[in-house]
């Protein structure tokens, strides 16, 4: 079974850096899109940022300029860097990923989400 673990959320004040991780376990055999999302308290959830396995990039225009997100193929990692952070990107940050994977004897192509981690930003 396929787990994405997330690391890296916490608080931080406005202006400030954060640096969330996340990592794919299981038996997998590729990983095509990765993506970044948040969900901030009685908001819908919304893309922050995506990467393909060739590591072209796309980010919501709230966050364009200040977040990078890149990842590791080798590892099956997937990086979100947050600079200049402002209170408005305070959210559960979820990452996600379009995963083909060993699961019941066979290869299976799946979406997978992580737990999410809280970031928080203080005015």
């Amino acid at each position: 079974q396929v787990q994405l673990v997330e690391s890296g959320g916490g608080l931080v004040q406005a202006g400030g850096s954060l640096r969330l991780s996340c990592a794919a376990s299981g038996i997998i055999f590729s990983i095509y899109a990765m993506h970044w999302y948040r969900q901030a308290p009685g908001k819908q959830r919304e893309l922050v940022a995506s990467i393909t396995s060739g590591g072209s990039t796309n980010y919501a225009d709230s966050v364009k300029g200040r977040f990078t997100i890149s990842r590791d193929n080798a590892k099956n990692t997937v990086v979100l860097q947050m600079n200049s952070l402002k209170p408005e990107d305070t959210a559960v940050y979820y990452c996600n990923a379009n995963v083909i994977a060993l699961r019941g004897g066979s290869r299976v192509r799946d979406n997978y989400w992580g737990q999410g981690t809280q970031v928080t930003v203080s005015s």
